[in-house]
């Protein structure tokens, strides 16, 4: 009969090596962008970003 912490352990066990999956897939999709790739993108992020930042000619002052 198996005892309660070696089911434990073997669910601890599987569970450290679907997290290296995951992080290895990861980091295999990560490094498949060519540097024009990621630059692209980061560049596409930042626009989107700043894009909502813009102020409106709208705004009127109360004074």
């Amino acid at each position: 009969m198996m005892r309660w912490w070696k089911v434990v352990g073997l669910a601890g066990l599987a569970g450290v090596a679907a997290t290296g999956a995951v992080v290895a897939r990861a980091e295999r999709k990560r490094r498949a962008y060519t540097p024009d790739e990621v630059r692209s993108r980061l560049h596409q992020r930042v626009a989107e970003a700043a894009a909502p930042a813009a102020p409106s000619d709208d705004i009127s002052v109360a004074e």
